[in-house]
């Protein structure tokens, strides 16, 4: 169909595509895993050409909303937190976020996971968030190991909050985590300092483990309290 002031932009035609495709998953009631017509069927049935079936399952797949196989049908993808790190990290680079906005954000949130993780965690879960913990504990002399079991610590609780919402928001900031924490860690003015930081996190665990979510929230707001007190030491923040 022409446009008013010529052909129609082959972006137009891939945007509906993709609005037309995430809405037949929708109506078809497709689950993660699930086949999508071939490119051929999708062409015909929404009446573009191939190529642009094939640029709007590309940018599907970008956002991890379908997967791609070389020779196979595209298939419903199982959420991830690629996309959202992407547009977290993107805010950062440019400008348009800042760490303490993120810090904030992550704050209010966390909070919660960590109420909810202790009313709704199985022993498994809390066993596991201490786990975690008391890892960062025995690895004391290697902050890379430390780090690690910091951010799995706060995935598993997200996890053990029973929201599949926050563990993707928290998976999600990780990629400027990991640009953060490790000026977090030497910002902090000595060891002691940095044990203290260990240690909360072991308290935070057997909170959650105890099924204590004021005690688990309150603390969870204290160890941010102290993260974004670091990183303004740092003067990241």
């Amino acid at each position: 169909m022409p446009h008013a002031n010529g052909p129609v932009p082959v972006g137009d035609f891939v945007t509906g595509a993709i609005a037309s495709i995430t809405r037949l998953i929708r109506d078809q009631d497709l689950k993660p895993g699930d086949r999508l017509p071939a490119e051929a069927a999708l062409s015909e049935q929404l009446q573009v050409s191939r190529t642009v079936i094939r640029e709007a399952l590309r940018s599907l797949a970008a956002l991890r909303l379908v997967d791609l196989g070389a020779g196979k049908r595209p298939t419903v993808a199982q959420l991830d937190d690629a996309s959202v790190a992407l547009m977290i990290e993107h805010g950062v680079s440019t400008e348009q976020i800042d760490i303490q906005q993120i810090y904030d954000v992550r704050r209010t949130i966390e909070a919660r996971t960590a109420a909810l993780a202790a009313l709704r965690r199985t022993e498994a879960e809390a066993l596991l968030v201490l786990g975690h913990a008391q890892a960062m504990e025995r690895a004391f002399g290697d902050p890379v190991e430390i780090m690690e079991h910091d951010l799995a610590f706060h995935i598993a609780i997200a996890r053990a909050s029973r929201n599949p919402v926050f563990a993707l928001i928290i998976g999600a900031f990780q990629g400027v985590t990991r640009q953060t924490w490790p000026i977090g860690w030497k910002s902090r003015t000595n060891d002691d300092e940095r044990r203290a930081m260990n240690a909360l996190h072991v308290e935070l665990a057997q909170a959650i483990l105890a099924g204590d979510p004021q005690i688990a929230a309150a603390l969870m707001n204290r160890h941010f309290d102290q993260s974004i007190k670091a990183l303004l030491t740092a003067g990241l923040v």
